[in-house]
């Protein structure tokens, strides 16, 4: 019994799928009226048939969607208007409601899944050297032109999650050790105080100097070089 019982339900399911497109059409109770009872019938019966698959199809019962309950209600409405057929009667209201609940039963839900929107990885985060800013000669004054450096560096301090900045300064071969000695410090430091003043975190930043102990571009002593007055923001991972 259990296997009859499971192939009337296939075969119902079958000729749910199978329906011609027409059947399933909008139609306009008004227009089926129209029609003879045998056809009538045989429209009833397609959409009671649906109804019924559809009530009995697992993945439409446990969608979180209301085509159940229209399924639920074709069947009940179209079941209905078939019993008013079978003595020759042609139910408006019935039949009616037997096509308004297989139309929206056979409606398809579209569900629109908004996706968040891809992040793309500032190519900076990636960089060992966050910037360089250079001086003019016998000057610890840092040049306007250094502002953007100095500010896309803080600004990526607080959103690359670096562990912090360390700013190293230099000078070139034209003074002697000394002097050379102070006047990297004094550049560092400057850089230092602009990187605050944009917001990053003072426990965050390490000043060095190198004085002309480690020039960018090797010259004589003595020698002037653009290149090796200079401050370094590195970054610390």
């Amino acid at each position: 019994m259990q296997t009859k019982a499971k192939q009337a339900l296939t075969i119902i399911a079958l000729a749910a799928v199978a329906m011609p497109a027409a059947a399933l059409a909008q139609s306009s109770s008004g227009d089926l009226m129209a029609l003879s009872v045998d056809d009538l019938r045989g429209e009833m019966t397609t959409r009671y048939d649906a109804g019924l698959a559809l009530t009995l199809d697992r993945a439409v019962v446990s969608a979180d969607s209301p085509r159940f309950l229209w399924a639920n209600q074709a069947k009940a409405q179209c079941g209905i208007a078939l019993g008013f057929l079978k003595t020759g009667t042609k139910d408006p209201v019935s039949v009616g409601k037997c096509v308004d609940a297989a139309n929206r039963m056979n409606q398809q839900t579209v569900v629109t899944v908004q996706m968040p929107p891809a992040t793309v990885r500032n190519p900076a985060c990636d960089e060992l050297i966050a910037g360089i800013v250079f001086y003019e000669w016998d000057s610890a004054q840092t040049p306007d032109s250094a502002m953007p450096t100095i500010q896309a560096a803080a600004q990526n301090l607080a959103t690359c999650g670096w562990k912090g900045l360390s700013i190293s300064g230099h000078a070139d071969r034209s003074g002697s050790d000394a002097y050379n000695d102070a006047i990297s410090r004094r550049r560092a430091e400057a850089v230092a105080q602009l990187l605050i003043g944009q917001g990053a975190s003072a426990n965050l930043i390490e000043v060095k100097s190198f004085g002309e102990s480690e020039p960018k571009v090797p010259t004589p002593d003595g020698e002037r070089n653009p290149q090796n007055r200079r401050v370094e923001i590195t970054v610390k991972n």
